[in-house]
């Protein structure tokens, strides 16, 4: 456990021993400091399978994850009011859940494209064949958001930023997955194991734990579902990242280059990889690969800093480091205990949503980024320290 320093749930503590009770976890589960409770496994943690993959531990965002791309724009190039910014993101990047609205290209859906840019069909040229070999096999997929959600952002946590670094340079980072898609993947696979679950009898100590045995059909058909998905998020990230900087540079009238420095990650996947000499299913819930060299993102709160990262390959950590801050409170917590003023307060100087809609993502949710990243200074070391200007949240 890398949490010196940062409080752990004893609901957290709880969840992570019966995970660790598992046959098949091999050698040991690693804990990163952003770790809190989460549906099916812990989120903040790191766990290496043998011979079995659990579905809800990866849950139902599939390869969520960050993308951050350092541009050539200085501070100094940004707006002095940068709500238009803002609104050109918005307009760029269907976000939310909300129904139609109105905008000078006609009618759209926030949370989904009715007419896609090109950006999008390229995107879905590279997807498509492998979906519809997965539809053949599971025909209700089919039905799922999966097209038109390519290049949008969603809501929750999920954002769009514009930040600016210890120099001053500009950076555009966001935050999303594979969307209505890896939604319906991880939701028909997480079934199919707990019928396997019922089928054989096993007894869990947590039904979220259910697993697919390798060897069967249903873990063979995951792999394959799952891989795709996180393929899927990948391309919607690029996507989005295509769209936001085309809206700006709509705004901003300096002619600039962007992706000098770019990274592109998840932090919610399961993949392949060798680790104290055996391969193993490395599934990352809330953790984000660390490589010695390896670049990462570890975002703050909203209002607070975010990191670009560099890893130490620390092999006790299964060469991961933590995803984020990671909430201290629920959504319903926040919500009950923080008001408009509150968050006002806590995100001025930054231009952004401040309503009652987004108050379940007020940085006081969430812990002291700075604790987390001290507590894992072993498994990365800071190479930008970004701080955002704008914010679009989903």
């Amino acid at each position: 456990m890398w949490t010196q320093g940062v409080p752990v749930e004893a609901e957290a503590r709880e969840q992570l021993e019966k995970l660790a009770q598992l046959p098949f976890v091999f050698h040991h589960v690693a804990v990163m400091p952003d770790v809190h409770v989460g549906k099916g496994s812990t989120i903040g943690s790191v766990i290496p399978t043998l011979g079995a993959v659990i579905p809800a531990a990866v849950g139902v965002d599939i390869g969520c994850g960050m993308m951050a791309a350092k541009t050539t724009l200085r501070a100094d190039d940004l707006p002095d009011n940068l709500s238009g910014l803002r609104s050109a993101i918005e307009q760029a990047v269907p976000h939310g859940m909300s129904p139609k609205i109105r905008n000078n290209k006609g009618s759209r859906d926030v949370g989904a494209w009715n007419n896609p840019p090109p950006p999008v069909d390229a995107g879905w040229a590279k997807l498509k064949d492998e979906f519809d070999a997965i539809c053949r096999k599971y025909p209700k997929l089919r039905g799922s958001n999966h097209y038109k959600h390519l290049g949008t952002l969603g809501s929750g946590n999920h954002f769009v930023e514009v930040c600016l670094d210890e120099e001053g340079f500009v950076w555009v980072m966001l935050h999303s997955g594979s969307r209505g898609v890896g939604n319906a993947i991880g939701t028909h696979f997480i079934e199919l194991a707990r019928q396997d679950m019922r089928r054989h009898m096993v007894n869990l100590p947590d039904q979220d734990l259910a697993y697919l045995k390798e060897g069967t059909q249903h873990y063979d058909d995951y792999v394959e579902a799952v891989g795709w998905a996180q393929k899927f998020a990948r391309i919607n990230r690029e996507v989005m990242m295509h769209n936001v900087i085309r809206a700006m540079r709509e705004v901003i009238p300096k002619r600039f280059e962007t992706h000098v420095e770019a990274v592109n990650c998840h932090h919610n996947y399961v993949q392949k990889e060798n680790h104290f000499g055996k391969d193993v299913f490395v599934t990352r819930k809330g953790a984000v690969s660390a490589r010695e060299g390896e670049l990462g993102i570890i975002p703050g709160s909203m209002g607070a800093r975010s990191f670009i990262v560099r890893g130490k390959g620390n092999p006790e950590s299964f060469n991961s480091c933590s995803h984020g801050a990671g909430r201290v409170m629920s959504r319903t917590e926040a919500k009950r205990r923080f008001t408009r003023a509150d968050m006002e307060r806590a995100l001025q100087g930054v231009e952004s949503r401040k309503d009652e809609g987004v108050i379940d993502e007020i940085p006081m949710a969430y812990k002291d980024i700075d604790a987390v990243m001290h507590a894992q200074r072993d498994l990365v070391e800071v190479v930008h320290t970004l701080k955002q200007v704008v914010c679009v949240k989903g």
